[in-house]
C-alpha cells in the first residue's frame, strides 16, 4: 500500500479543515506516493527519534516538525539533523495537530472517557457548515437525496436525513451538441422539479456533491452552495459534561492524574468541593476557562494554564487544574496507532 492511503483515512477521521489557522499540519517532509510498510506514531519528532527511522517509511506525530517558516536547512541544527535524517531514510513525516485537538473522536473524547463524562459536547465548536441545495426532477428527488446523506449530508446534532424539499417549475434551452435527459435540443423546456435542502460538514461538502452528481439525471447539475453562520457542534476543542455520579474535585483530580500519568498537576481552587460537571482539554487550553465556567463546569482539567488565568478562574469558583502540556497528549500515541492497526492490519505500526 502506499503512504497517501492511511493519509486518506487520518484526513477523514480527523478532517483538515479544521486545522487552526495559525497551525502547520500536514505533510511536513518527504514523498507520500511511495509505498508503506512500517509506521512510526509519535507525539513529537524528537531527536532521539532520529536513530528510531530506519526501516520506517512514514512518520506520524501530533505535533508539527515545521511550525514556522524556516531560511535555512543545517545539518548541525536539531531541527537540520531531523529533516536529514528523514530525507536520508527516505521516511515521510505527517503531522495531525489541531484537527486532532477538534474533531469528534479526537483528543477531546479520549480525555471525556477517562471520567466516563455523558454525552459529552466540544467546549468551544469549531466545526464549519454549509447549505447545499440541488435542483432535482420529481422522480430522482429520493435517489439523489439518498447519496448525499450516505456521503455525509443531513446530520443535526443526533438526527440525520435531515432535508427541505419545495416544488416548483425548472427551465432550460438545451443547446447544440448537448444530450439533455428531458426536452430537446433548441427547444425550451419547462420541468417539475424539486428544490432540495440539505445542511454538510466542510470536510464532506466535496464527497457530498460528487455523490450526487454520480446519480444525478442532468447532464448539467445545478446546484448553490451557502456558508452558515451555524458551527458544527459534533467538532470543537475540549470536551464538557457530567460525571456519572456526584465526586470531590480531589478524587476527579486524583484519578485523572493516574490515567495520564501525571504527578503533582497545578491546582486553582478548593478541592474539597462536590463537582458533578466538568470540562477537559488538552494541552495549551488555560485559557478556555472561562468558556467552561460560562457552560456550568464546576471543575476544568488541562494541560498549561497561566498563573493568573488559574487565580481568576478560581476567584469565579471554578476549580482549574494543569496538568502538563506533553500528559494531556500523550494519548494521541496509543489512539492513532491503535486506529492505523486497526485500519491497515498489514503494516508495521510501532511507538517510541
Amino acid at each position: 500500500m502506499l503512504r497517501h492511503e492511511v493519509v486518506a483515512y487520518l484526513d477523514e477521521l480527523f478532517p483538515p479543515t479544521l486545522a487552526e489557522e495559525w497551525d502547520h499540519s500536514g505533510l511536513q517532509v518527504g514523498d507520500l506516493a511511495l509505498p508503506c510498510r512500517k509506521v512510526l506514531v509519535a507525539l513529537d519528532f524528537d531527536l532521539s527519534l532520529v536513530e528510531r527511522l530506519a526501516g520506517v517509511d512514514f512518520l506520524i506525530t501530533h505535533h508539527p516538525l515545521i511550525f514556522r517558516p524556516i531560511r535555512e536547512i543545517r545539518p548541525e541544527t536539531p531541527l537540520g539533523k531531523k529533516i536529514s535524517a528523514l530525507l536520508r531514510e527516505g521516511v515521510a513525516c505527517y503531522a495531525v495537530h489541531t484537527p486532532y485537538d477538534s474533531a469528534h473522536g479526537g483528543i477531546g473524547e479520549k480525555l471525556a472517557e477517562i471520567l466516563s463524562l455523558r454525552d459529552p459536547v466540544p467546549l468551544v465548536p469549531r466545526g464549519k457548515l454549509y447549505k447545499l441545495v440541488v435542483f432535482v426532477p420529481a422522480d430522482h428527488v429520493d435517489s439523489v437525496a439518498d447519496a448525499a446523506f450516505s456521503a455525509g449530508a443531513g446530520k443535526i446534532g443526533r438526527y440525520g436525513r435531515c432535508s427541505f424539499r419545495a416544488e416548483g417549475t425548472g427551465t432550460f434551452l438545451p443547446g447544440e451538441g448537448t444530450r439533455p435527459y428531458i426536452g430537446e435540443v433548441g427547444k425550451e423546456e419547462r420541468v417539475r422539479e424539486v428544490r432540495l435542502e440539505t445542511v454538510v460538514p466542510a470536510e464532506r461538502l466535496g464527497a457530498v456533491i460528487r455523490a450526487i452528481r454520480a446519480v444525478h439525471p442532468y447532464e448539467e447539475v445545478a446546484y448553490d452552495v451557502y456558508p452558515l453562520e451555524l458551527q458544527d457542534r459534533r467538532h470543537g476543542l475540549g470536551r464538557i459534561g457530567e460525571l456519572p455520579e456526584p465526586a470531590r474535585a480531589a478524587d476527579v483530580i486524583e484519578r485523572f492524574a493516574a490515567a495520564l500519568g501525571a504527578g503533582d498537576p497545578l491546582v486553582y481552587g478548593d478541592t474539597a468541593v462536590e463537582v458533578r460537571k466538568v470540562a477537559v482539554c488538552g494541552g495549551s487550553c488555560g485559557s478556555l476557562w472561562r468558556d467552561a465556567l460560562d457552560k456550568g463546569a464546576q471543575l476544568f482539567l488541562t494541560g498549561e494554564m497561566g498563573y493568573h488565568d488559574g487565580l481568576s478562574a478560581a476567584e469565579e469558583g471554578l476549580v482549574a487544574v494543569a496538568f502538563g502540556h506533553r500528559e494531556t497528549e500523550q494519548v494521541f500515541v496509543g489512539h492513532v496507532a491503535g486506529l492505523i492497526r486497526e485500519r491497515f492490519p498489514e503494516l508495521e505500526v510501532v511507538t517510541p
